[in-house]
């Protein structure tokens, strides 16, 4: 009998047998499937499995997390259960038929917002900043700001401005961007198209005065308003779908010998002309009357009632997806009123979740395995990240997402009654409050602290009623060999009687600048089911061997690669976020599995240039799969190719 037989074929059980599963495949940890009714799988029965370290449902795929191993399990897995494996883009496919329209319209939505996210968070946090020594009077009893005081500090809040309007006012040039590169066309023509919108030469729509003489472009026959749409989220997106459709009818229709010269002319400035006379003004007057019932909702004296409908039901929006829609209105907002009364109760949504985690790790602080899953996603969760704690607890238990919910209810009542607003949209967490506005910092700490404890009490009284005692203390036996003890943050005493050996053979096999592995997007390694470890934004293309050893696996589309050192340390290199669907392009592979490697050997040489204007992060996991607890010594730091002094491995 195979290794994995048993398992194998109790998950062909589990998911509901051969006839539920419409899709599957898998990539460097997991198994993903298409279920015909995922309410058919039993999830409590699939995470008891030995060899299965958690599940969770995204995109319309059921994954379930097998780890280093999970190649070997996959061709078990197909053997017993008869049927065929397909590609990547086959299951992403077969998963769209699984979401409904209005799923399939914000998964788009959330595919052209993602690339754009770190950039308005750093925005949000510039121009939270701004507001702290620019607006806050700290000085002189209170009646001065450091900008008023301090040279320096009027120099610095004229100079992070530059970033501010970059990021905020240029906007559009980015959702344009993102679109055209989402759709597969040209993005320089995206881009060029996105400048159109927002040029200098434009007056802002906002600016301008009524009745006031507005200039045009005169054609004699008809003329244009000279008018930008700075800021504008809908504008852009009308535009950006224009200019994509136009290049995809000529690049059909035109020979391959002149279409250098007639797609991109008859792509873009059709696209510009359309954008300025017909799809920018609808657009803008769209964008306008969605603000203004979502800014006259929330200001009414029914304000509360809204806000705290809002807040009870913005995690479940999270859950299924539709939350990406709120970035639209938050930057309407922004644009309109120059500032955002939704997005505070996004980010007390946020704590309050993580808070009824921080109960789950207080009622199982003796479950060893509970605590693995919970403490990576508390911390995950009050830095704005909430699918490892939505997923991995609170909608495992159910009573905790409730709790987190009421939680959140309340304080998005407290922070609405008291008029809240934010600069713009910022980091989704307790470090939202830096993109408050100075005069509401006070209001949203208090319901911050509603969104901390109001959760965690609920949690606990009902979870002291409704947990066994397995789900209390858990139960040693259950835990496997392939299943270490590990959290991302914090270090487990383990009873283990194995001897706790300091490894230092490890050497940095990449360049770039560390973080902590919770803080990654994707959530399987994020909540430490795969083990510990740190990750590295790669600034260098080189993969090297941080170690003398074999590579055990070398995935073929060359972005993971599972090596064993001579001592028997094993971790696992994940290259990028989702760059599997790449297939192989921009990887050149110099290893294979079995192969022998010393340390430095070069594993792969990354075309980082390439994967980045494909929209994926360079965001690489290093984790140690062996069980091995790791204690990152340089956080945020940049590090180099060979460095050994980055981590402390304890076996």
């Amino acid at each position: 009998m195979a290794k994995f037989t048993k398992d194998a074929a109790s998950l062909l059980e589990y998911v509901g047998g051969k006839d539920n599963i419409r899709a599957v495949t898998h990539c460097v940890t997991r198994m993903r499937f298409v279920l015909v009714d995922e309410k058919k799988a039993d999830i409590k029965k699939i995470e008891a499995l030995p060899s299965t370290k958690g599940t969770f449902t995204q995109a319309g795929q059921f994954q379930v997390i097998i780890g280093n191993e999970v190649s070997d399990y996959y061709n078990e897995f197909t053997k017993i259960a008869g049927i065929d494996g397909v590609s990547k883009d086959a299951v992403k496919n077969a998963a769209k038929s699984n979401q409904t329209f209005i799923q399939r319209l914000m998964s788009n939505l959330a595919e052209i917002f993602t690339p754009l996210i770190p950039a308005l968070i750093c925005g949000g946090l510039i121009l939270g900043f701004r507001s702290v020594i620019g607006d806050i009077k700290l000085l002189d009893n209170g009646t001065k700001t450091l900008v008023e005081n301090y040279q320096f500090f009027a120099g610095l809040y004229s100079f992070l401005w530059l970033i501010g309007e970059a990021i905020f006012h240029f906007l559009p040039v980015g959702i344009v961007w993102s679109i055209t590169r989402k759709m597969g066309t040209t993005q320089i023509l995206g881009i060029v198209l996105g400048l159109t919108l927002v040029s200098p030469q434009l007056l802002n729509a906002f600016a301008v005065v009524p009745g006031a003489q507005i200039p045009v472009w005169d054609f004699g026959i008809f003329q244009i308003e000279m008018i930008g749409y700075q800021s504008q989220v809908i504008p852009a997106i009308l535009a950006a779908f224009i200019l994509v459709y136009l290049e995809k009818f000529w690049r059909r229709v035109t020979p391959d010998y002149i279409s250098m010269i007639v797609v991109p002319l008859m792509s873009l400035v059709p696209a510009v002309i359309l954008a300025h006379v017909i799809v920018g003004p609808i657009g803008w007057a769209i964008g306008s009357f969605i603000a203004n019932i979502v800014y006259a909702g929330l200001t009414s004296s029914f304000g509360w009632i809204f806000a705290g409908i809002f807040g009870f039901f913005y995690a479940p929006l999270v859950i299924t997806g539709l939350h990406h829609m709120t970035n639209a209105i938050d930057l309407q907002l922004m644009s309109q009123f120059n500032g955002t009364i939704l997005w505070p109760m996004v980010a007390l949504s946020n704590i309050a979740q993580g808070s009824a985690v921080l109960a789950m790790i207080f009622l199982q602080r003796k479950n060893e395995r509970a605590k693995q899953v919970n403490v990576p996603a508390c911390i995950s969760c009050y830095l704005g990240v909430t699918e490892p704690a939505l997923f991995g607890v609170n909608l495992k238990y159910g009573f905790p997402l409730v709790c987190g919910l009421v939680g959140s209810c309340i304080a998005a009542m407290i922070s609405v009654s008291s008029g809240v607003m934010a600069s713009s949209i910022g980091v989704g967490g307790i470090p939202g409050i830096l993109s408050i506005k100075p005069q509401y910092m006070f209001m949203f700490f208090i319901a911050m602290l509603e969104a901390v404890c109001v959760p965690f009490i609920l949690t606990t009284i009902v979870g002291k009623k409704k947990l066994s005692l397995e789900d209390i203390k858990g139960e040693s036996s259950s835990i496997s060999d392939n299943t270490p003890l590990q959290t991302t943050e914090n270090k487990i005493e383990t009873t283990s009687t194995a001897k706790n050996d300091i490894v230092s053979t490890f050497k940095s096999p990449v360049s770039g600048i560390t973080k902590n592995l919770n803080e990654i997007e994707d959530k399987a390694f994020a909540s430490g089911a795969m083990g510990e470890g740190f990750a590295v934004e790669l600034t260098d293309g080189k993969v090297v061997a941080p170690f003398d050893g074999e590579v055990m696996v070398c995935f073929p589309t060359g972005h993971a690669y599972g090596l064993k050192s001579t001592d028997g340390t094993e971790i696992l290199i994940h290259i990028g976020m989702d760059t599997v669907q790449l297939d192989g392009k921009g990887f050149d592979v110099k290893v294979e599995a079995g192969q022998k490697i010393k340390q430095g050997d070069v594993l792969v040489q990354v075309d980082l240039d390439y994967v980045k204007s494909q929209g994926k992060p360079l965001t690489t996991p290093i984790v140690f799969t062996d069980g091995s607890h790791i204690e990152l010594l340089k956080k945020n730091s940049n590090i180099s190719i060979g460095d050994d002094d980055i981590i402390k491995i304890t076996k």
